[in-house]
């Protein structure tokens, strides 16, 4: 390790950071790898409830870093943040293990509560590592993203196999096992990011309320979260509701704030919530990697490889594989067209991850003319749809956060920013009540026939691929209107 540390030129606290990530990232894809399968066929959920419960979790995930940021920032410090986001995870996942339908919902507010302590602070921890103007940070959050991709890769290989081949209480355990060796990396290696500010526990978090300091009280207050996770998840129509708000508030602030700052503020206001509706739609479809497309790779997807049958949710593994594959060409690429004047603009940009994302949907179209006499389409159909659709997220993924920070005056920089990882939490949710609409498997435990089956997840990713493609033409079209409110950002 130390020679790579050396070999890259990078601070001690990177190779820590990243094998911590890593193994996080391990732990978060591990679980929801087998999630949908686990509820479908251990739980004995209808395909509907099953969806609508993940999306709940993964909405609930991705709102939780919002809280857990502004938490480290003002009284429990990056260090600790993380330590006990890492133990949350960790119970949760071995809560799961109860086996039960409440254990399942426990473990999960567990794991809610501790990625937004995890997530949102280990990845400032990186960012304060380089003094500003250091040009080799941007080098270090591509090495740092790398671990994040490798985690997701060997969590939808090895805890995907391990999981479908021997049970899933076996793959919720090494998941949580590889929480536990993230967080004994993290421990292990303080020293290594000790010179980054903001570690210790803030001088308000000491203060003494009460019986308990601040961030004692912080910590207890924590635990009480989970109860409220169980419940957004149960009764997930809630989360129509909450999110719904959260979104009108967060969008009028926005906008709200952008007119007191001037004319080209509130334009770039304005395009910045129109990007967070385009967002939303480009994630909700997306997301139906761990929901219906896991579902029609058990049910209508030939998996036999010279005599071997993959897993399922194994079938999860592409995307982060081929963010892998192609993360740097394109990189490289996106530099070498802006040199040649033929960098597209990010209206273009979201627009073309778009119509890619519908046409991966309509590759079930072409599989379905190959379908064999079980109604089996052919592995490749799974290939090629999340090849599309990782270069899809490759034109839209990587510039949003940038785009973010250009469009937003520094004095709304963080609520900008979390009112873009809310869009996010919305998609997710919105793609659970998406993936309800497959319903290959009722609520009574009665599942379609094979053709039946292959028919509806058919009709219902062919519609979704064709209102993508004419959504990323509506975008095309809007493109110089929509650089006329972004007011030369680019």
């Amino acid at each position: 390790m130390a020679q790579l540390k050396l070999a890259a030129g990078h601070p001690q606290g990177l190779m820590t950071l990243f094998f911590s990530e890593m193994w996080e990232r391990f732990c978060y894809y591990g679980m929801r790898v087998l999630l949908t399968l686990y509820l479908v066929k251990s739980l004995l959920k209808g395909d509907a409830e099953a969806s609508l419960i993940y999306g709940a979790y993964t909405a609930l995930i991705y709102a939780a870093p919002v809280l857990g940021g502004r938490m480290a920032d003002q009284f429990l410090g990056y260090r600790y943040a993380i330590l006990l986001g890492a133990v949350l995870m960790a119970i949760g996942e071995f809560l799961i293990l109860g086996g039960s339908e409440q254990f399942m919902l426990f473990g999960m507010g567990a794991l809610i509560v501790g990625n937004g302590y995890f997530k949102a602070n280990i990845s400032t921890i990186v960012g304060k590592l380089y003094e500003d103007g250091d040009a080799r940070r941007d080098s270090g959050f591509t090495i740092f993203y790398i671990g994040i991709n490798i985690g997701a890769l060997l969590a939808t290989t090895v805890v995907a196999f391990v999981g479908e081949t021997y049970g899933f209480e076996y793959g919720f355990g090494l998941a949580g096992l590889g929480m536990l060796a993230g967080l004994f990396i993290f421990w292990n290696g303080r020293e290594n990011y000790a010179a980054a500010p903001g570690l210790d526990i803030t001088e308000a978090g000491m203060k003494q309320v009460g019986p308990l300091k601040m961030y004692q009280l912080i910590s207890v207050l924590s635990l009480a979260l989970i109860p409220a996770c169980y419940f957004l998840i149960s009764q997930n129509e809630w989360m129509t509701y909450l999110l719904t708000g959260l979104f009108v508030l967060v969008a009028a602030s926005l906008i709200r704030a952008g007119i007191q700052e001037g004319t080209v503020w509130r334009d770039r206001m304005i395009a910045l919530v129109i990007f967070m509706v385009i967002n939303i739609v480009f994630w909700a479809c997306f997301e139906q990697a761990g929901t219906s497309l896991t579902l029609f790779a058990d049910r209508n997807v030939s998996r036999e490889i010279l005599g071997w049958t993959m897993p399922a949710s194994m079938t999860q593994f592409f995307n982060p594989a081929f963010i892998i594959i192609f993360g740097s060409i394109f990189s490289v690429m996106w530099v070498k067209l802006d040199k040649l004047g033929k960098n597209p603009s990010i209206p273009m940009k979201f627009a073309l991850g778009i119509l890619q994302l519908g046409a991966g949907f309509l590759i079930t179209l072409v599989g379905l003319q190959f379908a064999d006499e079980a109604a089996m389409v052919p592995l490749l159909t799974l290939v090629f749809l999340y090849l599309l659709h990782t270069t899809g997220e490759l034109f839209l993924s990587p510039i949003g956060l940038s785009m973010v920070t250009k469009l937003s005056p520094k004095n709304m920089a963080a609520t900008a920013m979390g009112g873009w990882f809310l869009s996010f939490a919305i998609a997710n949710y919105a793609g659970g009540l998406i993936a309800s609409l497959t319903g290959g498997h009722g609520d009574s435990g009665d599942s379609l026939g094979g053709a039946a089956s292959l028919a509806k997840y058919a009709d219902v990713f062919s519609n979704i691929g064709m209102v993508l493609v004419g959504f990323a033409v509506l975008i095309a079209l809007l493109n110089k209107p929509l650089n006329k409110l972004m007011h030369g950002v680019k």
